[in-house]
């Protein structure tokens, strides 16, 4: 599969994120005309900055995007930038959810990013497919491989912690007490 390398005046890249984030409080309240509203913010603001959204999903609770962001932007910056900027572009539409949030502020602090290197099309099939499969079939999607890399068997068991012991992990000494 060829992958498609991006260019400035004197640069080439190919700088390809998986972010995720939420609103304020993980309410889900992304739906119905909230939903298109925030996709086409969120398709606009990208634009602006010379953002490429390579895939995209709502759900009622959270944004996951694949995004191609240029070298000149960090991620943190962009972030910022889409946060804060859609937050107020969504109160402006939508004045009754100033109510529920206050302050003007829809997404909750923090996202989650990953890189994406050569499995682009499994993180896009992912964001596609495996997003989508609603938190009680969580289980079901591991065990028939939809949702991620972790199959049925894999996670080990944790054990507990004995009543009274400073240790958590095994094989560590809970050290000098203070």
């Amino acid at each position: 599969m060829a992958q498609k390398a991006y260019s400035l005046s004197h640069t080439k890249w190919m700088c390809k994120y998986h972010i995720v984030f939420t609103p304020k409080y993980r309410r889900k309240v992304i739906y119905n005309q909230i939903r298109s509203d925030i996709g086409e913010i969120l398709r606009k603001l990208c634009e602006y900055k010379g953002i490429e959204i390579i895939e995209g999903h709502l759900m009622p609770d959270h944004v996951h995007v694949l995004l191609a962001i240029p070298p000149k932007y960090s991620v943190a910056s962009v972030m910022g930038y889409l946060k804060g900027k859609s937050s107020l572009m969504i109160f402006d539409r939508h004045a009754n959810l100033k109510y529920k949030f206050g302050n003007r502020k829809f997404w909750a602090e923090g996202y989650y990013v990953s890189t994406v290197g050569l499995n682009e099309a499994t993180i896009a099939k992912y964001i596609r497919v495996g997003a989508g499969v609603p938190r009680h079939r969580a289980g079901q999607a591991e065990r028939e491989g939809v949702r991620g890399p972790l199959q049925e068997g894999v996670m080990l068991p944790v054990r507990p912690a004995r009543h009274g012991s400073r240790c958590t992990r095994p094989g560590r000494s809970p050290g000098p007490r203070l």
